[in-house]
C-alpha cells in the first residue's frame, strides 16, 4: 500500500511539474504540412497581387503609357525579389537591434533554411521569408500610380532599392520584427494598414511634391484608356488578397477563416458604399468607382482583418467607402495635387481608416493574441494607433523626401517634355501597347 502511495504521489509530481513547465514553455516549432501548404499557396496569391496591380493601374492610364505603367510593377517584382533575399529580410526581420533594425545576421538567408522560426512555429523559415518578400514587394509597387506617365525609369528602379532599403525594412522591423511599434508600443496591424498601405500612399505625396503635375493636367483630357483591364486587375487584387490577410495568420486554422471572411464583407461593403456615393453625388455608377472602392475596402481592411468580426467588417468598409470617395471625388480636386491613379486617395485614406478602425472594433475574443479596441472597453489602443499611424507619417515622408533628392541628383527623377507628350511606352521602351496595324 505504501509503495502505492508513493507511486501515486511521484506520477502526481511529475505531471504538476511537466504542466507548470509547459505553462511557461513556448511550444516546440514543427513544421505542419497543412499550415505549410496554406502559406505556400498564400505566398503566390500575394505574389498575383503585384501584375494585378499593373493591370489596375495599366487600365487607368492613357494608352501612350500602359506599357511603362504595367512595366513598374513588373520590374519592382523582379528586382525586389533580389533585394530581398540579400539584405531586405534580415533587415526587416533579422534580430532586433534597440527596436530600430533588424541586424545582418541573416544577410543572403544565412540561418534562414527550413526548420520554423520564432515568427511561424510551424512552417519552414524559408516560407515565412518569402510569404514577407511579396509584402515587400508590392508595397513599392502602389507608390508608382502616384506618379504615372511622367518619372524616368531609371529613376523608378533606383529610387525603389533605396527606398526599400531605408523606409520599408525600418517600418515593417519596428511594426512586425520586434520593433518599437509593434514589440514596445504595442500597437496592431494584423497585414499591412501601416507597413503597406501608410507607408507607400506617404512616399507618394513626397513624391507628388517633387516630381509635380502631369503636363496639360487639369486641361487636356486623361481618361482612363481601358476600364476593362482595370476591372480585371482589381479582381486579381480580391483574389490575391485573401493570401495577404487570410495568409497573415500564418496557419491553417480559424484565425484565417476570420481573416477570410472580414476580407471579403468589408471589401463588399466598400465597394456598394462608393458606388452608391457616387450615383447620388454624379448621377451614374461606374466601373471605375466601383473597382476604386472595392480596393479601398481590402485596404481598410487589412489592419483589423484578423482582429475584429465580420460585423465590425461591414461597418469598416462602409467608413472606407465613403471616405475613400470623399478623398478621390472632394478633396483631392479641391486642392489640385496630381496623384495620377488615386495612391492617397485610396490608400493613404483607407490604410489610415482602417488602423484606426483597429483601435475601435479590435476584440480579444477573435483573436487573444490581439487586444480590446474602444467599443470593447479598452480606448488606451485607439491613441497607440494613433501614435503608430503619426510616427509612421513623419518617417516615412522625411525619409522619402531625401531619397527622392537623392536620385533626382543622381538620375533626375522626371522625362523630359517630349518624351512626357509622346508617351513612355514608345520614348522609355521602344514599344506600343496596341498594334492596331497588324
Amino acid at each position: 500500500m505504501k509503495k502505492f502511495l508513493l507511486l501515486a504521489l511521484t506520477t502526481l509530481t511529475m505531471l504538476l511539474a511537466t504542466a507548470a513547465f509547459g505553462a511557461d514553455t513556448p511550444p516546440p516549432k514543427v513544421v505542419n504540412s497543412g499550415d505549410t501548404a496554406w502559406m505556400l499557396v498564400s505566398t503566390a496569391l500575394v505574389m498575383l497581387m503585384t501584375p494585378g496591380l499593373g493591370l489596375f493601374y495599366g487600365g487607368m492610364v492613357r494608352r501612350k503609357n500602359v506599357l511603362g505603367t504595367i512595366m513598374h510593377s513588373f520590374a519592382i517584382l523582379c528586382m525586389v525579389s533580389i533585394i530581398w533575399v540579400l539584405w531586405g529580410y534580415t533587415l526587416s526581420f533579422g534580430p532586433d537591434k534597440g527596436g530600430l533594425i533588424g541586424g545582418f545576421e541573416w544577410f543572403g538567408l544565412n540561418s534562414v533554411g527550413q526548420e520554423p522560426s520564432d515568427y511561424a512555429p510551424t512552417i519552414p523559415h524559408l516560407v515565412f521569408m518569402m510569404y514577407q518578400g511579396m509584402f515587400a514587394i508590392i508595397t513599392p509597387a502602389l507608390i508608382t500610380g502616384a506618379f504615372a506617365e511622367r518619372m524616368k525609369f531609371s529613376a523608378l528602379l533606383l529610387f525603389s532599392a533605396l527606398w526599400l532599403t531605408f523606409v520599408y525594412s525600418p517600418v515593417c522591423h519596428w511594426v512586425w520584427g520586434g520593433g518599437w511599434i509593434g514589440g514596445k508600443l504595442g500597437a496592431l496591424d494584423f497585414a499591412g494598414g501601416t507597413v503597406v498601405h501608410i507607408n507607400s500612399a506617404v512616399a507618394a505625396i513626397a513624391a507628388i511634391m517633387l516630381i509635380g503635375k502631369r503636363k496639360g493636367y487639369g486641361k487636356v483630357p486623361m481618361a482612363p484608356h481601358n476600364l476593362t483591364m482595370t476591372i480585371t486587375g482589381a479582381a486579381l487584387l480580391w483574389f490575391g488578397w485573401f493570401g495577404f490577410n487570410a495568409g497573415s495568420a500564418l496557419t491553417a486554422g480559424g484565425l484565417a477563416s476570420v481573416a477570410f471572411v472580414t476580407t471579403n464583407t468589408a471589401t463588399g461593403m466598400a465597394a456598394l458604399t462608393w458606388m452608391i456615393f457616387e450615383w447620388m453625388h454624379r448621377g451614374k455608377p461606374t466601373a471605375l468607382g466601383i473597382a476604386s472602392g472595392a480596393v479601398a475596402g481590402l485596404v481598410a481592411i487589412t489592419p483589423a482583418a484578423g482582429f475584429v468580426t465580420p460585423m465590425s467588417s461591414i461597418i469598416i468598409g462602409a467608413g472606407a467607402g465613403v471616405i475613400c470617395y470623399t478623398a478621390v471625388s472632394l478633396i483631392r480636386p479641391k486642392f489640385g495635387y496630381d496623384d495620377s491613379l488615386d495612391v492617397i486617395g485610396v490608400h493613404g485614406a483607407g490604410g489610415t481608416w482602417g488602423a484606426l478602425a483597429t483601435g475601435l472594433f479590435a476584440t480579444i475574443s477573435v483573436n487573444s493574441a490581439g487586444k480590446d479596441g474602444l467599443f470593447y472597453g479598452n480606448p488606451g489602443l485607439l491613441l497607440t494607433q494613433l501614435i503608430a499611424i503619426v510616427s509612421t507619417y513623419v518617417y516615412v515622408f522625411i525619409a522619402s523626401l531625401i531619397l527622392l533628392k537623392i536620385v533626382d541628383v543622381i538620375v533626375g527623377l522626371r522625362v523630359d517634355e517630349e518624351d512626357e507628350a509622346n508617351g513612355l511606352d514608345l520614348a522609355v521602351h521602344g514599344e506600343n501597347g496596341y498594334d492596331f496595324e497588324t
